[in-house]
């Protein structure tokens, strides 16, 4: 079987596939071959809170299909139990397996505070606990019922994306404390989820990508991906931004290695496993984002982005 064809007769769900890293991964799997259920808040009839009408998931599946896989779009808000419920229960009528399972459920960039007044005590606790549950509790909600699907036959990889590695996160705190346990979250997750797995021949890992680009991103700085460049005058660290694409590749080649167990319980970014698994970037880079940004920006290197590509 071809390279690109790896997962053909697979099935993924992406949990949060409507738009960034979730669109890309939910694509470069279908490109894989696999039969991609494609989740979200926002279709072409309904707009999620992030209040975005750009990216949908019909469009998502559409991509998915064009890409050379079968996308599915259910609509699907994953802080309701009954909808991921009959969601897991749509796949499992519709193909009677599920072989990858990713949680990349988010969506509370508007959340966000920064400046001065951002301790736990002068947070917005409403959107500090609202944080929590988009990026937290989704994911809970999602493996409890989606996982006894998965291991019905060894080989099931569950990925569970995130912002950060387990070395970065634990060493620098994250924005304010509502992100950075949001973040952190999905990371023990990904270690608890190896132990319980352990026997059913299934893996867990968490995966961040690095600077993400993502089209919010890039409209909040008024850019595109053709001239992405000048994001540098809004955030110097931008110089190190990669495409969602690139972790899009990263997850396809983990969902394609027979291997993938090697991995499990394990803390994982887009710029690692290119190192490994030899994908690019679209630009043909290999940008490693977390050891840039650490050694420039934090210790105070004297090199550019060049050196991390």
């Amino acid at each position: 079987m071809s390279e690109q064809r790896a997962l053909a007769g697979k099935v993924a769900l992406v949990a949060g596939a409507t738009r960034g890293a979730g669109r890309a991964m939910a694509v470069e799997l279908g490109r894989a071959g696999a039969a991609v259920y494609a989740t979200g808040r926002t279709t072409r009839d309904r707009v999620s809170e992030v209040g975005r009408t750009t990216e949908t998931i019909e469009e998502t599946a559409e991509l998915i299909t064009a890409a050379g896989g079968e996308g599915i779009a259910v609509p699907t808000d994953h802080l309701e139990r009954d909808q991921v419920r009959a969601l897991v229960e749509r796949i499992d009528r519709d193909h009677g397996r599920l072989d990858v399972l990713v949680n990349d459920i988010w969506g509370g960039e508007h959340l966000l505070e920064f400046g001065e007044n951002t301790k736990v005590w002068q947070y917005d606790l409403d959107k500090g606990l609202r944080m929590l549950e988009l990026g937290v509790k989704t994911h809970v909600i999602t493996s409890h019922y989606a996982l006894p699907l998965l291991i019905r036959r060894p080989g099931g990889l569950v990925i569970e994306v995130t912002d950060g590695t387990a070395d970065y996160n634990g060493t620098y705190y994250r924005e304010n404390l509502f992100y950075d346990l949001t973040k952190n979250a999905p990371i023990r997750m990904a270690f608890g989820l190896g132990k319980e797995l352990e026997g059913s021949g299934c893996t867990a890992v968490s995966l961040t990508p690095g600077f993400l680009r993502s089209e919010q991103m890039l409209d909040g700085m008024g850019i595109t991906e053709e001239n992405w460049r000048e994001g540098v005058k809004h955030i110097r660290s931008f110089c190190i931004a990669e495409s969602p694409t690139y972790v899009g590749r990263a997850v396809a080649a983990l969902a394609s290695d027979p291997d993938v167990a090697r991995w499990n319980g394990q803390s994982l970014s887009s710029g690692q496993l290119a190192q490994v698994y030899g994908f690019t970037d679209t630009d043909g880079t290999r940008p490693d984002a977390w050891r840039y940004i650490k050694e420039v920006e934090i210790e105070g290197r004297d090199a550019d982005d060049t050196d991390y590509r």
